[in-house]
């Protein structure tokens, strides 16, 4: 199957698990993207611009893996790309600023800190960790859904898989 008959199916399977619009939004046409398969031709990254597959070469911003399973998780330049496609309070969890650092470095999400979150949340769905501006903290799964993000007062509620460090 070629790179753009796999980015169609894709783009496909981004709007099943995101929303329609979500699949453009993660992979706009016409961008070069390099697409990371298993030994049997699976896709399992997507990663913005040409990627050099040589040792020591630069990693590139990854957008999505792909599971076995049939689900992406988030890369940090996916969670901004839905961020900038969907509005809130779409796949958002809000934190308080106190979770921010902790969350930036890449620290799970406690529920007690959760000041809002999207309904349609479930838990095992990706999701993005903002403050009450927007801002991205981090991606992650959700531990919970968006109701009892609000409700419980501990545990975690965001597995958080990567950090934003800067403050864009």
């Amino acid at each position: 199957m070629s790179d753009d008959e796999t980015l169609a199916d894709l783009r496909t399977g981004a709007d099943y698990q995101f929303g329609a619009g979500a699949g453009d939004a993660l992979f706009p046409p016409g961008e070069p993207i390099t697409i990371r398969r298993s030994s049997g031709g699976r896709p399992r990254q997507v990663i913005v611009g040409d990627v050099d597959d040589t040792p020591g070469s630069p990693e590139g911003d990854r957008i999505v893996s792909y599971g076995t399973d049939g689900r992406f998780t988030l890369g940090v330049t996916g969670g901004r790309r839905l961020r900038a496609a969907f509005t809130a309070p779409a796949h958002r969890i809000v934190v308080g600023e106190e979770s921010e650092p902790f969350v930036r470095e890449g620290r799970n999400a406690f529920a007690k800190f959760v000041a809002a979150a999207d309904d349609g949340i479930r838990p095992g769905d990706e999701v993005l960790v903002v403050d009450e501006a927007d801002r991205l903290f981090g991606v992650g799964r959700a531990e919970l859904s968006g109701a009892e993000l609000l409700a419980f007062d501990s545990g975690v509620g965001v597995k958080v898989r990567s950090g934003v460090l800067d403050t864009s």
